[in-house]
């Protein structure tokens, strides 16, 4: 959580309060917003170890998933300003951390995934194969990446309670696993979707269409209202829902359903795609704070952990390229940007090297810096090159250019075993309370460096 006290406030006063400049934006200049992108970029990358010697590639100990989102990050900045630096990185740090089975359910996270984690990941590689990024030739497939992480994640449907779903978690003694939620399955929806709009293989449409009337019948996802719940408890049959509102869930649905659009044309996807982009637009770019982008659950409290930091830059590039997947959107979400965008590049004058904040609507540095700031900002930066998304250069499929090879039945030789609710151990318990010991100690000092100015 944000920690702010009268004398922290003080202390940036007197460290930070000359005058900085944020980076220079020129909002209808193509190379200026690139350049933008570049720079947050560039802060982002300072925050990832993984290439230096004695690291893991692609690896957060304690935050696996966040390095799902910074390679997002990368991919989404490469797509759309053409450069390439980080590619060796990018490549290295996906392809190291899909593990022995090709399906991103590595040995040394395994105790502690959840499905939402796994999910990302398998975005990652099903956006490498959409951007052409080329495959590495003595490892897995990018492609098939995405087919065993969608593999492993259809083999942990649970009809038990609630009628179907995906559970949060993905073994009985994690906190989450009596819990199905919105991110995990709008994810799966999202990349059956993808999946399917790639390789035409029929068994990704019948998932994603699965999933999407699970979600639609359950209390996660109202298509009447379009409002995206958190979550939903197994205890009670899922009757009561975790009404929290997050940018992420409803981007989800949103990219899944732009997707199946793209693929179908099928009117019902473009309902679904006009319904939460509706709803998300209301909610999310507040008027009262300018409508600018916002964490609306967190951000006005100061209450956003650095999981909450990331969701807004996710959404940003959901919306880009909903933009591109469905032409008629265009017109509503490319403003939005624009907003959000300025508002950003303002926030990015922190620390005397433009460093990026949290709350953007604010059109300066917030004091608050990380790594999750960066990547927030380095996708809003590049989202909005959507609008000199020059034709033809959009996510590309198996018959438009893709070539990323295929093995529909990746990760499946574990499948069996690895979906098994492991019982409780001992060890289990010790790992957990280590991993508690690491988060708490990790904030505890993250605290002691803002109050002494880092």
């Amino acid at each position: 959580m944000w920690f702010k006290s009268t004398w922290t406030y003080l202390l940036y006063g007197l460290l930070f309060g000359q005058k900085v400049s944020a980076i220079d934006l020129q909002i209808d200049d193509e190379q200026s917003v690139k350049d933008a992108a570049s720079q947050s970029i560039y802060g982002m990358m300072t925050w990832y170890k993984g290439n230096e010697t004695g690291q893991i590639p692609g690896g957060f100990p304690d935050k696996w998933w966040e390095g799902a989102a910074l390679f997002l990050a990368l991919l989404n900045y490469w797509h759309f300003t053409g450069d390439d630096t980080y590619n060796d990185e990018l490549s290295v740090g996906l392809q190291f951390q899909g593990g022995p089975n090709g399906d991103y359910w590595t040995s040394n996270y395994s105790s502690f995934l959840g499905n939402d984690d796994q999910m990302f990941w398998g975005l990652a590689a099903i956006q490498a194969a959409e951007s052409k990024l080329p495959d590495v030739s003595d490892g897995h497939s990018w492609l098939s990446l995405a087919q065993g992480v969608f593999n492993d994640q259809k083999n942990r449907w649970d009809t038990t309670k609630c009628g179907g779903g995906l559970r949060w978690q993905a073994f009985v003694y994690q906190s989450g696993y009596t819990m199905k939620n919105s991110v995990s399955n709008g994810g799966f929806f999202q990349l059956a979707a993808r999946l399917y709009r790639y390789t035409g293989d029929a068994i990704y449409k019948e998932w994603a269409e699965k999933v999407w009337d699970w979600s639609a019948s359950s209390i996660l996802m109202n298509n009447k209202t379009w409002v995206v719940q958190d979550s939903a408890n197994m205890d009670d049959d899922c009757t009561t829902p975790g009404r929290i509102q997050w940018t992420y869930n409803y981007g989800v649905y949103l990219g899944g359903a732009a997707y199946m659009y793209n693929k179908t044309s099928d009117d019902k996807w473009l309902t679904a795609v006009n319904g939460l982009l509706k709803t998300s637009l209301q909610d999310f770019f507040p008027s009262k704070f300018g409508g600018v982008m916002q964490e609306v659950t967190c951000e006005p409290s100061e209450q956003c952990n650095n999981n909450e930091v990331l969701f807004k830059g996710l959404f940003s590039w959901w919306l880009a390229y909903t933009a591109l997947l469905v032409p008629t959107t265009y017109d509503t979400i490319l403003p939005k940007l624009e907003t959000s965008v300025q508002a950003a590049a303002k926030s990015c004058s922190g620390l005397g090297n433009n460093t990026c904040g949290v709350r953007w609507y604010m059109s300066k540095y917030d004091g608050m810096n990380g790594m999750e700031q960066q990547i927030a900002a380095s996708n809003i930066f590049s989202s909005y090159l959507v609008k000199y998304e020059h034709s033809g250069n959009g996510p590309v499929t198996s018959t438009t250019g893709g070539d990323s090879k295929s093995n529909p039945n990746a990760g499946a030789e574990s499948n069996t075993d690895k979906n098994k609710a492991k019982p409780v151990t001992s060890g289990d318990k010790a790992g957990a309370g280590i991993l508690t010991v690491i988060m708490v100690a990790s904030w505890a000092g993250l605290i002691a460096f803002v109050l002494i100015g880092g």
